[in-house]
């Protein structure tokens, strides 16, 4: 048996995790080495587990998070007005299984950006596609769509995203076009899919914000039919360097 060339036909093959864990059974003394049938067993759950740290790699780097966050670096405190079994019961993203929203509210530097980035990366983990926006990246992106004729190729690209992040929401103006592409989008992943809406301001405020009666109330609507709510509260976290 030709160790190396086997290792050599994986990787043509396009098995990394196999080659990995067939080098490393192929080192081990040959009484340490498993039959057959637990060989390959070994080497089809590397491959499996290869693959999947793989394709989490890929859809954290193509989701543009704007924090590397993870739920478990979140702090819970009744100051934070943030509790473990709120985090508990997002941790496993059935929220975007049953096409749920998630809008989280909060003073300058109250870790809603942290926290938005933090689910987006367990949706990733859980092998959701996720595309993180802030509302400037937002505004541009729509804007330019528009300009160069791509603006419905950027539609159905956000309609395939199993999680948007809307980011800052409440920072940069509407104007009847963004309006209008914010209401389009929404209506396309309408109980298909899941938002993560982080805003300065309260929901309470979101209509005025929006500054369009008949349009407002039908974004209001379909952004609220189905969510849960955080609002964050105390000091600001970026003083203490936590988030």
């Amino acid at each position: 048996m030709n160790i190396e060339q086997t290792l050599q036909q994986l990787r043509s093959l396009k098995l990394p995790g196999m080659a990995s864990t067939y080098k490393a059974i192929t080192d081990l003394p040959s009484h340490q080495q498993p039959e057959a049938h637990l060989l390959v067993a070994q080497l089809t759950e590397s491959e499996m587990h290869h693959r999947q740290d793989a394709k989490m790699k890929f859809l954290v780097r193509i989701s543009k998070l704007r924090y590397e966050a993870t739920l478990e670096q979140i702090i819970c405190s009744d100051k934070r007005n943030l509790s473990k079994e709120q985090i508990s019961k997002l941790a496993d993203c059935s929220f975007i299984k049953k096409s749920e929203n998630i809008l989280i509210t909060g003073a300058t530097g109250a870790g809603k950006s942290y926290l938005a980035c933090a689910l987006g990366h367990q949706a990733c983990c859980m092998g959701y596609k996720v595309t993180y926006l802030n509302m400037n990246r937002f505004s541009e992106r729509i804007s330019l769509s528009k300009l160069d004729g791509t603006f419905t190729k950027l539609l159905n690209y956000l309609q395939k995203t199993d999680l948007i992040i809307l980011d800052d929401f409440g920072l940069v103006p509407f104007d009847q076009s963004l309006r209008l592409a914010l209401l389009q989008i929404l209506e396309d992943r309408y109980a298909k899919s899941s938002v993560i809406v982080a805003s300065q301001l309260p929901i309470k405020n979101w209509y005025e914000y929006l500054n369009d009666p008949t349009i407002a109330d039908a974004i209001l609507d379909r952004l609220t039919a189905k969510h849960h709510r955080i609002e964050l509260k105390g000091d600001s976290l970026r003083k203490k360097s936590v988030l």
